[in-house]
């Protein structure tokens, strides 16, 4: 009969006694230096996560170190210091995608010589605008089972509502007021591309947290005057105008895009143009930029394209200068200029993307505006 487990390990009568004794001693070590290591990391990150506190939501990140943080500054709240360090130039507020502590946190950059300096927040979404003093941040809790949220923040990036959302984040947009917040999120899918996704878009009063509407889906619209009826409705990309509870959005229904306008107040919307997807308003209200899928080539893939609507005329004008296959929801530099996430091109970057900026005049080449940055929303 063979001897217990135990005792064959530790007996030095046993084939391979000392061997066995040996390999036990090594392993017991192993442990107990890996069981210091964890305890040593947890009492550093603790002491990390203490002073981070202390020193408020923000902290300063240089542009030639990231991803590290630096040790956190004492005196004056972190969130006023980066604001006035920011001083009165336009920034940009993103999601940071620089690999390491500081992915998907809410960051700040200035973008001006002046102010060209980078402040991360605690803050972390998937999509992420701001306006007024205002944000919206749409942040997916991944785990055994991943759930969705939604979140209004102020100025001091402190959280003043929260609520669930139905779906991953797809697009998020404050009116440049502050006052509204609008959402989409996928019910079902994950792309616009997919031949079964689902969305649902939402509309919110920032400042109360209310939900004004649940689903653009219970909203009628219009098309030449006669009610759209379907069963495949789908809206997304919201964009507001400065007229108060005016905004315009993408409509898809029978494989076929639209953009609507709608009005809150009289909880209606219509048809104003064809091929129109994640429309953006300019800041003073004349153009939409938007993405069009357009062929690639002789490949037979489609590709997302810019292009510029002049609302006046019903005019659209493509953006030829960049080539690259644009899929987001972009934002306005100024009047005549864009800005969009594109995925980095670095080796081992894959997760991360910079934002580019274009000019509408069709031949200007675009620029990076700023790396490691995605859901870009410019604060002027």
């Amino acid at each position: 009969m063979s001897a217990p487990l135990g005792e064959q390990v530790g007996s030095s009568q046993a084939p391979g006694g000392a061997l066995r004794r040996t390999r036990v001693l090594l392993f017991s070590a192993v442990v107990v230096v890996s069981a210091a290591a964890v305890a040593g990391y947890a009492a550093h990150a603790a002491s990390r996560a203490k002073a981070a506190a202390a020193a408020g939501p923000l902290s300063v990140v240089p542009l030639d170190a990231l991803p590290s943080l630096p040790s956190a500054a004492s005196g004056q709240s972190a969130a006023s210091s980066a604001l006035e360090g920011l001083g009165e130039g336009p920034y940009m507020l993103f999601r940071s995608t620089a690999l390491g502590e500081t992915y998907g946190r809410v960051s700040l950059e200035g973008l001006e010589a002046r102010n060209r300096q980078r402040f991360v927040t605690s803050l972390s979404c998937d999509r992420v605008h701001f306006a007024a003093g205002r944000g919206i941040c749409l942040q997916a809790r991944r785990g055994v089972l991943t759930t969705y949220r939604a979140h209004v923040f102020d100025r001091n990036f402190t959280i003043a509502h929260s609520m669930a959302l139905a779906g991953a984040p797809s697009r998020a947009r404050m009116s440049s007021d502050g006052r509204l917040a609008a959402m989409t999120v996928f019910v079902t899918g994950h792309s616009y591309l997919s031949a079964d996704f689902s969305t649902r878009t939402s509309i919110i009063d920032a400042a109360s947290g209310k939900v004004i509407v649940d689903d653009l889906e219970t909203m009628p619209v219009l098309r030449e005057g006669v009610p759209v009826k379907a069963s495949d409705i789908n809206f997304w990309g919201v964009t507001f105008a400065r007229r108060s509870g005016h905004f315009y959005a993408t409509l898809a229904t029978e494989g076929k895009l639209y953009l609507v306008e709608g009005d809150l107040a009289a909880r209606q919307m219509r048809v104003i143009h064809e091929d129109v997807e994640c429309p953006s308003l300019s800041p003073d209200g004349t153009m939409v930029a938007f993405k069009r899928r357009v062929p690639a080539g002789g490949s037979g893939r489609l590709m997302w394209r810019l292009h510029v609507l002049e609302l006046a005329s019903g005019k659209v004008t493509p953006l030829p200068a960049e080539t690259r296959d644009v899929d987001d929801q972009v934002e306005w530099l100024g009047n005549r200029e864009i800005v969009y996430a594109l995925p980095h091109d670095a080796p081992n970057a894959a997760a991360s993307t910079n934002s580019w900026a274009l000019a509408i005049d069709g031949t200007t080449p675009p620029r990076l505006l700023v790396a490691l940055a995605f859901s870009p929303a410019v604060v002027r």
